[in-house]
């Protein structure tokens, strides 16, 4: 891998950045869209909470200026942004549940009113040991073989 920022960062953004690269692997066409019509939509329980608590022990001795950085939970965002070169719409929820209706709805509408025409978008939980990630790359115009952008298939992928 060869990403000098990756060290730098705080473990939720390696975890959704991680996950990120997966998915973009391979299908992903950048050429196809310009920088503003990609966006992110993530979402996850714990917004920042595992690098909060890290820094928050840092301030014990000496505040870590390089995580407090990190103490925003859409930064995982911005460094999936920042790696792709996308410039479109780019939202963090904190929801206590997985809400696959809510993305769904927000998504649909980023794509139906023109803003995006391609969004990652799902879920990168992290806190202490315990983390998970769900990504889905969903594209405005209609590919061959791809999965349709439902509620229910997110909640399946969630379950998995």
């Amino acid at each position: 891998m060869q990403y000098p920022k990756y060290y730098k960062m705080d473990a939720i953004s390696k975890l959704g950045w991680l996950a990120s690269e997966i998915l973009l692997n391979g299908s992903f066409k950048p050429a196809n869209y310009k920088a503003e019509e990609v966006g992110t939509v993530l979402s996850n329980s714990n917004a920042s909470l595992d690098t909060d608590l890290k820094y928050f022990e840092s301030t014990k001795e000496f505040a870590s200026p390089s995580l407090f950085v990190y103490t925003l939970p859409n930064i995982v965002a911005g460094e999936i942004c920042i790696r792709n070169k996308f410039k479109g719409e780019n939202a963090f929820f904190i929801q206590e549940q997985f809400d696959a209706d809510f993305i769904k709805q927000y998504t649909d509408n980023l794509l139906n009113s023109n803003i995006l025409q391609c969004c990652i978008c799902g879920r990168v939980e992290l806190l202490h040991d315990n983390h998970d990630a769900l990504l889905l790359l969903v594209e405005k115009s209609n590919k061959e073989h791809a999965i349709l952008f439902t509620t229910e298939n997110m909640r399946s992928l969630n379950q998995k």
